[in-house]
């Protein structure tokens, strides 16, 4: 979790480690979890067998952790974030910054891929990974609403059933994605069955593959874009 340094009984700002980044956190921003490293790592085992040169785009960036974390492990990658309120997105330009990444992470501001219109990514992007809400609106108003005692509402409220957000990413994603580009998601325990559903109504992806947290449940959904227009195999598989 994250902790304060003190110099002299006066605090200073949070600081967490994700993956191999340290990163500054604010109020009222998601603090990474542990569990997001598993997305993360899921990443750059594809990535490091493709090509130098990579164009990423992490969705729903927050802090910039996952985008910090894939432009500091791939030096050649070059990486766009976005998220939708100001205060993310000056704290991961921030973070860009004090990691020195500034010039290879781009951080935009707007709601999902409307905030990449302008910089030429249609068709030429490697991979897409997002950390989405994935908590139904119900629950977050019941059982989990102390999760809203920190941390802000949109980071966690995934709409009636929790996917809303996953049911835009895999549809809007194929345009931006090259044939044989990846989309990987995290999605909530027990959610792995909805997930399916959308990736095979969506018809642009291969067989789905799935990667199991430590307990072995399916948290992070990996994507391959078809390279051609044979019909997707309606089908997935785990990885543990």
């Amino acid at each position: 979790m994250p902790h304060r340094v003190g110099l002299a009984g006066r605090s200073t700002p949070r600081l967490h480690r994700f993956m191999s980044v340290m990163l500054e956190l604010a109020p009222g921003v998601l603090v990474p979890r542990q569990e997001t490293e598993l997305l993360g790592q899921s990443a750059l085992a594809i990535l490091r067998d493709r090509a130098p040169g990579p164009m990423v785009i992490d969705m729903c960036c927050g802090s910039g952790n996952l985008a910090l974390a894939i432009a500091a492990e791939v030096p050649s990658a070059r990486v766009w974030g976005v998220d939708v309120t100001d205060s993310t997105v000056a704290l991961a330009r921030s973070n860009a910054e004090r990691l020195a990444l500034q010039d290879r992470v781009t951080i935009r501001k707007g709601d999902l891929f409307v905030a990449l219109e302008g910089d030429g990514l249609i068709g030429a992007v490697d991979m897409i990974v997002c950390n989405p809400p994935y908590i139904s609106t119900a629950r977050l108003e019941g059982e989990s609403a102390h999760l809203l005692e920190g941390e802000p509402r949109e980071a966690f409220d995934g709409g009636p059933y929790g996917i809303s957000i996953h049911q835009r990413l895999i549809r809007d994603s194929i345009d931006f994605l090259k044939p044989g580009g990846w989309l990987l998601f995290e999605f909530g325990q027990g959610q792995d069955r909805q997930v399916a559903a959308l990736i095979a109504r969506a018809k642009a992806y291969e067989p789905v593959i799935f990667a199991k947290d430590e307990v072995g449940m399916p948290r992070v959904a990996l994507l391959r874009k078809r390279e051609n227009g044979a019909p997707a195999i309606s089908s997935s598989a785990s990885l543990a």
